[in-house]
């Protein structure tokens, strides 16, 4: 690869702290073993994939088990650990903090923290909080105070509020529509247009936001109050609501998935992602190569790697290696 190093919007840390507590309750996140994180690993692994700097994020299950307070004191742990690996090594790595949904209360108080005292670069959502999409009212208080600060938002799926179905694995397909229904709810709820300066980052490609893009559209139509907006997006893509997400590409830079996403995604709104630890460093090489041999004009090539990124994270723009 040649030009900038890239930023990876979409890496996942495990704080030893929160690892064991999940050993102790017997947590397998998407279905898959708890996989093992170090700073030192995490570092190795960049360097060996042209990727300058990790935005670190928690990953499903996050922190919420049916106790607030517990949720909360986890947050804490969980982004001060964050902070100190970002305050250790700022030009590698960055981090989306945690919060307690569907603890609203206790949610605010967390994201206030971390964007003020720990300089956090940005909030990570799981797309369903006990079966409540983000669209839902009872979140309009979080996404009140995030559309005033400006913030960046990714969204990670999480468990369908669902029966698993035996033998399928939730990362396998049950990821995907988690993600797909968290921006279909923002769209219907209205929350795209009411918490415009929200700057939403939907992992892997969008699920299936990409791929099912008119029966999005088609169902706004069916809402009074976004018909117009679908009408808008049908006449001309480039003003479909659609292209306000911002995408990563994180298990999706493919021949299958890329025609989609790049049909649909505004171009200066993907970003590159790997989804290590959770995803082994083989298949990320595997994607890696297929993303690489994509036929893509170099600058947009140059956007997804890193552009793109420090646009969102401006504080990166110098950090080039």
């Amino acid at each position: 690869m040649t030009g900038p190093r890239r930023i990876d919007t979409h890496q996942h840390i495990i704080p030893p702290g929160y690892a064991r507590w999940m050993h102790e309750k017997r947590v397998r996140p998407g279905g898959l073993i708890m996989p093992s994180w170090s700073e030192r690993s995490a570092l190795k692994f960049m360097d060996r994939n042209d990727i300058q700097t990790g935005i670190l994020s928690l990953s499903t299950p996050g922190v919420y088990f049916g106790d607030a307070m517990e949720a909360r004191r986890w947050a804490r742990e969980v982004n001060e650990y964050s902070a100190q690996v970002v305050a250790g090594r700022p030009e590698r790595f960055g981090f989306f903090a945690t919060v307690t949904l569907p603890d609203v209360e206790g949610a605010l108080t967390e994201a206030g923290y971390a964007l003020d005292t720990l300089h956090a670069d940005g909030i990570a959502l799981l797309a369903n909080h006990d079966g409540r999409y983000l669209g839902d009212p009872d979140f309009e208080p979080l996404l009140e105070f995030l559309d005033e600060r400006h913030a960046v938002v990714f969204i990670h799926p999480g468990e369908l509020p669902a029966p698993a179905v035996p033998g399928i694995p939730t990362f396998a397909a049950d990821f995907l529509l988690d993600t797909t229904r968290a921006a279909i709810s923002l769209i219907l709820s209205g929350a795209m247009d009411k918490y415009s300066r929200i700057k939403f980052l939907l992992a892997h490609a969008g699920g299936f936001v990409p791929y099912i893009a008119f029966r999005i559209l088609l169902t706004m139509l069916n809402n009074r109050e976004l018909a117009l907006t679908a009408l808008a997006a049908l006449a001309d893509e480039k003003q479909s609501i659609l292209r306000r997400f911002y995408y990563d590409i994180a298990l999706s830079a493919t021949p299958s998935a890329l025609p989609s996403l790049l049909e649909v995604a505004d171009p200066g709104r993907i970003t590159y992602g790997s989804d290590f630890p959770f995803a082994p460093a083989m298949a990320i090489g595997f994607l890696n190569m297929q993303y690489e041999h994509y036929p893509l004009e170099r600058s947009l090539r140059a956007a997804i790697d890193r552009g793109n990124a420090e646009v969102l994270f401006p504080r990166l723009k110098q950090s080039r290696g």
